[in-house]
């Protein structure tokens, strides 16, 4: 996916794994990753994110997650959004 408007990009990663335990973010098998993808702004991972989290609503260790890549990658952003 191309991004021409012009716009900042804001990248953000999509994705998700089994928990060991509903109490804490620990992945049972790193292996078994699910990348959803990478995007250009919030909205668009939103997206991705309710949609694999909404496929995967009957397993309750199973979660998804939106990284804010951008905020690692300029340390700046962050202080500034």
């Amino acid at each position: 996916m191309t991004d021409t408007s012009g716009k900042k990009q804001l990248l953000h990663l999509v994705f998700g794994g089994e928990l060991e335990h509903l109490e804490e973010v620990r992945f049972r098998n790193l292996n078994e990753l699910d990348i959803v993808g990478m995007y250009p702004d919030y909205a668009s991972a939103l997206t991705a994110w309710k949609s694999k989290a909404q496929q995967t609503v009957d397993n309750a260790h199973m979660r998804y997650f939106i990284v804010h890549l951008h905020r690692l990658l300029d340390p700046q952003e962050k202080a500034a959004s």
